[in-house]
């Protein structure tokens, strides 16, 4: 009989928060406060109080949240902005729509961020402009401000070595933390844990219905410790109004639903949990695949508690394994085939295959398997049967150049 085991399972939460989701819909109704209200205000204090950020702003989309915080938070038209190329193209899409312009970091082989090694040897190989003293971007030539650092997979980048690059070379960071609603990283400066969305002038999160805490439709937020940032995204989000009919500025119409605020709200309450079933889960894959030749499974440095949004291996003849997979009924992903800089929408910044080698590789080689709060046991043996299965009977076993 065949396997059925999805890539991600979005009923079985819906069905068992069904009556507390219907009655946000009941009560909205009620209110007819459809935009705004206090609904929308207690989940951004609630999530503002989850990640540890004194602000939280909501909005319509995760790529929303990730141009407002860029423009909010001082990237300006003309810029350059530093970014990873493994990543979904809004990260790169929001940098070209605040009016800047991305380039690209290589990323480490174990944690698939941002490298910070690669980092500091791009800034230092960049011309410097004297009168500003900023680094001049390779292909932009522009001066670059910023650097936006993604959370790939649930799995914060290293903030503290990319923060202290960062201030060294005069540069605003930005947290894309998209994938990594409740992870965290130690912060030996602070002596304390720090969730995503806390180490930066601004982080920005999806809401897409996949996502660890999703909405049911698109939505977004931004969390901030700066006020003036904080002001200024509310004022965007809203036609650029700082009172209705008063526009301080030309913005946009990026505003979160009362509705889908106050299903966020309700989920949030069991984000802590669903993190932490979701960390058992990546646990049990991982000592299940202890013994399987070729394939490496994810890398947790020491310091780092994932949220693990995904949990990506890496094996050889990655799509033939793909397909058995789904021969035999298991849902897969792929995040991400083609890397950024290989996007025929930024066929005009100039990259060719091998100026990412890293990043180029793991394009090859990542594979998404189904990963879930309510997973059980028994299917990820499946699915690691299934895996193993397939690897184990290729020709040549897979091999890393990681450390």
């Amino acid at each position: 009989m065949k396997t059925s085991i999805p890539f991600l399972d979005l009923v079985t939460p819906h069905l068992e928060l069904e009556s507390e989701l219907m009655d946000v819909v009941r009560t909205t109704f009620r209110d007819a406060s459809f935009i705004g209200g206090r609904t929308l205000d207690t989940f951004e204090q609630n999530f503002a109080s989850f990640t540890g950020a004194a602000e939280c702003i909501g909005v319509a989309s995760g790529t929303d949240a990730l141009l407002f915080a860029l423009i909010a938070g001082g990237v300006k038209p003309g810029d350059t902005v530093l970014t990873a190329a493994n990543s979904f193209i809004a990260t790169a899409e929001a940098i070209t729509q605040a009016g800047a312009t991305p380039e690209f970091i290589d990323i480490d082989e174990r944690t698939y961020n941002m490298s910070p090694v690669e980092l500091r040897s791009y800034l230092e190989s960049c011309t410097l402009h004297t009168s500003s003293g900023k680094r001049l971007g390779r292909r932009t030539g522009t001066p670059i401000t910023a650097v936006l650092p993604v959370h790939l997979y649930g799995q914060m980048a290293d903030m503290a070595a990319i923060t202290e690059i960062a201030r060294e070379f005069h540069l605003l960071v930005f947290e894309d933390a998209c994938q990594a609603h409740g992870a965290e990283q130690f912060s030996a400066h602070e002596d304390r844990w720090l969730k995503a969305g806390s180490s930066s002038r601004a982080a920005a999160f999806s809401f897409y219905p996949g996502k660890n805490l999703g909405a049911c439709g698109e939505a977004g937020a931004v969390t901030t410790s700066d006020p003036e940032i904080a002001r200024q995204i509310r004022i965007l989000r809203d036609h650029g109004q700082s009172q209705k009919y008063y526009h301080e500025v030309i913005g946009y119409n990026g505003r979160l639903d009362t509705i889908q605020a106050g299903f966020l709200d309700v989920k949030l309450k069991r984000l802590a949990r669903w993190t932490e079933q979701r960390r058992t889960v990546a646990a049990r894959y991982t000592d299940l695949f202890a013994t399987a030749a070729g394939v490496i499974t994810p890398y947790v440095p020491a310091g780092s508690k994932p949220a693990f949004h995904l949990y990506v291996v890496r094996v050889n003849h990655r799509d033939q394994v793909r397909e058995h997979l789904t021969n035999a009924g298991i849902g897969t992903g792929i995040h991400y085939p083609v890397p950024i800089h290989l996007q025929n929408a930024y066929k005009e910044l100039g990259y060719k295959k091998g100026d990412l080698p890293v990043t180029e590789k793991l394009a090859m080689e990542v594979l998404s398997l189904p990963m879930f709060p309510h997973l059980e046991a028994e299917q990820q043996r499946c699915v690691v049967e299934a895996v193993t299965e397939v690897v184990e009977s290729q020709p040549k076993h897979f091999s890393s150049t990681a450390v």
